[in-house]
């Protein structure tokens, strides 16, 4: 059976709603057309459909997990490093002393202990967990879009009119050098907020314009264009220029809603609530982050990179670029608060059932300890030529953390070997990964396809099943 992007309208898909053609739409009257609309934004009783949102705080060259989340006290001083493990409000599960704010909730999210991908580089470590893409060799770009533009791809053919004025899509600081919309194209990617949120200067531009004229500029153009284009419209099959009325139409309600500007605008919280998340780049991108799916956005990514993380930017912690503990001891402080806040905040808004958050980097890092001269002096980081620790890259076992999303918390899925090698149970793949995330937002990633570049339907995860620890 082959299958299209599909969705359901008195038991039809797309394929076969747009054959009725033409003459088809034409026997519509206005208000028809807008009762056909609601049908396809809402489930078969007629309630609008709930969108599901979903945070992905995503880790850059990827967190050791010995030192974090599967510390091994046990193993040999050459594997285990110098941290020693705390423990957590989950009986007989401990974590390092990096942690201890959230060590205090862990009732509150679930580790995974036991992820493993095949790609050993930066590039295809990231695209196999971000779009599912198997391939083990760095590429320069995606073969495959990431599981964030399929789902706003999805959803934007779902519910080709949002009433929202704010984006499906957006990334703070996201991950974007390793993967992209690839061929499902660029309307399909985040509106892209850049910089420090935490300076005071700080803002978002190109949203929120106060000047009356200004928008009735805008909205005077935007309706000349579209009367322009009834005839070219009327003839488009594939859905191209509709795609484009969407990408055109959330630009001019970023410009001109006034509600997308307070999304935005971090002053509106209160001061203990900055101060909970922390007043530094990571902790007012996460409360960002919490402020916009609250408000309606669906899909938010962003990356604790840059200065937090040490001489080099992200936690890529090679001896080369940094002394890995160190740098652990540098930025641990800064992440553990700013996650916390953000997992509580979830569940202290109401908000844990309707929004998954997923903590997580593209790999794990050796669990032996390996010793090179620097190449640089900076923060965690000794002079050029001195000889200090790290750890490389590990695909073989690594953690992450899920929270929210109605999921079962306060458990630990998977366990790896006494040094932190390999897993020895519940081993979950990057397709289970991504199959986990699409089923929280309503997409059964087994049956849905997509159109690759030839135009043949292609499954948007390959291999992999959501994990059923996670799922209540």
């Amino acid at each position: 059976m082959k299958h299209d992007d599909r969705f359901s309208v008195l038991g039809a898909n797309r394929r076969n709603f747009l054959t009725m053609g033409l003459g088809g739409f034409a026997t519509l009257s206005l208000p028809g057309l807008l009762r056909l609309q609601s049908a396809i934004a809402s489930d078969p009783t007629g309630k609008p459909r709930e969108r599901k949102s979903i945070i992905m705080v995503w880790k850059p060259g990827g967190c050791s997990h010995i030192d974090t989340y599967d510390p091994k006290p046990d193993a040999t001083t050459e594997y285990r490093g110098p941290f020693s493990t705390i423990a957590t409000k989950v009986p007989g599960l401990q974590f390092t002393e990096l942690l201890p704010r959230q060590a205090a909730i862990a009732d509150k999210f679930t580790v995974l202990r036991s992820m493993r991908q095949t790609a050993p580089g930066h590039p295809a470590g990231s695209m196999q967990m971000l779009s599912g893409d198997p391939e083990t060799r760095d590429k320069p770009k995606p073969k495959y879009p990431d599981w964030m533009t399929v789902t706003n791809y999805l959803r934007s053919r779902d519910e080709p009119q949002r009433e929202n004025p704010l984006p499906r899509y957006v990334g703070i600081n996201p991950p974007l050098e390793y993967n992209g919309p690839a061929y499902l194209g660029d309307m399909y990617s985040p509106f892209t907020v850049s910089g420090d949120p935490s300076n005071p200067n700080f803002s978002v531009p190109n949203i929120g314009l106060s000047d009356t004229n200004e928008v009735q500029r805008l909205g005077r153009r935007s309706d000349l264009r579209q009367k322009l284009d009834t005839l070219t419209r009327a003839f488009d099959r594939a859905g191209e220029l509709g795609a484009l009325d969407q990408f055109e139409s959330q630009a001019i309600s970023l410009l001109t809603s006034p509600k997308t500007k307070e999304a935005f605008d971090l002053t509106k919280e209160d001061d203990r609530t900055r101060d909970r998340y922390g007043r530094n780049a990571w902790g007012q991108q996460l409360l960002m982050a919490r402020r916009l799916v609250e408000a309606g956005v669906e899909i938010l990514t962003t990356s604790l990179s840059g200065p937090l993380c040490g001489r080099v930017g992200n936690w890529d912690d090679h001896a080369v670029n940094h002394h890995v503990f160190d740098a652990l001891r540098f930025r641990s402080e800064i992440y553990d608060q700013a996650v916390t806040a953000l997992i509580e905040d979830i569940y202290e808004r109401g908000l844990d059932q309707r929004v998954l958050v997923v903590v997580t980097g593209e790999f794990g890092r050796t669990p032996k300890i390996e010793y090179s001269p620097s190449t640089g002096a900076g923060n965690a980081s000794a002079a050029a030529g001195t000889i200090q620790p790290g750890r490389d890259h590990w695909p073989r076992a690594f953690s992450n953390i899920w929270a929210g999303g109605g999921i079962r918390t306060g458990q630990v899925i998977g366990a790896t070997d006494k040094r932190g090698e390999d897993p020895i149970e519940r081993t979950c793949s990057a397709g289970d990964f991504l199959a986990t995330i699409y089923h929280h937002l309503g997409i059964e990633a087994h049956t849905t396809f997509i159109k690759d570049f030839n135009g043949r339907p292609t499954p948007i995860v390959d291999q992999g099943r959501p994990i059923k620890e996670l799922i209540s």
